[in-house]
């Protein structure tokens, strides 16, 4: 969806207007001089409502897979928008720049597609049917503990030495003295 265009002004500057249903806004684009080949082409700049200019976003040059044509993308981010403007300037014959708005596509969910599938024909992985039987912890991804007395589980956990003393001290006087 076109929200813009962008033209070279007579100092050579690159200005033009932003416009949606809630968003209104002069934007520059300032070159970016660097021996990056990763930098950005652009620096999107925006007035502000103080009349100075504010960095929100940058712009880099990509090239058409189908035509290798050059076009610029990037995005406009600022605290007072709700979600960044995700935006490309496709080029004109004139020189100007005509800019589009896309909304991102949301990433494939990974943990879902490597899921296994019921009807995929494949046998079940080695090991799947002891950690159902193991219990909650291997359901959940925990697996078994490693350590030797595990949290909460296995045999019980030493006593600390004080009441290892009093207990010493109860068995004691609780056995029967033994007459020889």
């Amino acid at each position: 969806m076109n929200i813009g265009s962008i033209k070279q002004n007579d100092a050579g500057i690159f200005v033009g207007k932003i416009a949606t249903l809630t968003i209104a806004m002069t934007i520059a684009l300032r070159e970016v001089h660097s021996a990056n080949p990763k930098a950005p082409k652009y620096e999107v700049l925006a007035l502000s409502a103080s009349r100075s200019w504010v960095q929100v976003g940058a712009l880099f040059e990509l090239f058409s897979n189908g035509t290798g044509e050059a076009f610029l993308n990037g995005k406009i981010e600022d605290p007072s928008l709700a979600a960044p403007l995700y935006i490309s300037a496709f080029r004109q014959e004139d020189g100007s720049y005509n800019i589009v708005w896309s909304r991102p596509t949301r990433r494939r969910d990974l943990a879902a597609e490597m899921a296994p599938k019921a009807d995929d024909g494949l046998p079940p992985l080695p090991g799947a049917d002891e950690a159902a039987e193991r219990g909650q912890g291997a359901e959940a991804g925990l697996g078994q503990s490693s350590a030797e007395h595990a949290f909460g589980g296995g045999e019980p956990q030493q006593e600390s030495g004080r009441r290892q003393r009093r207990q010493r001290a109860t068995e004691q006087a609780e056995e029967p003295e033994t007459v020889s």
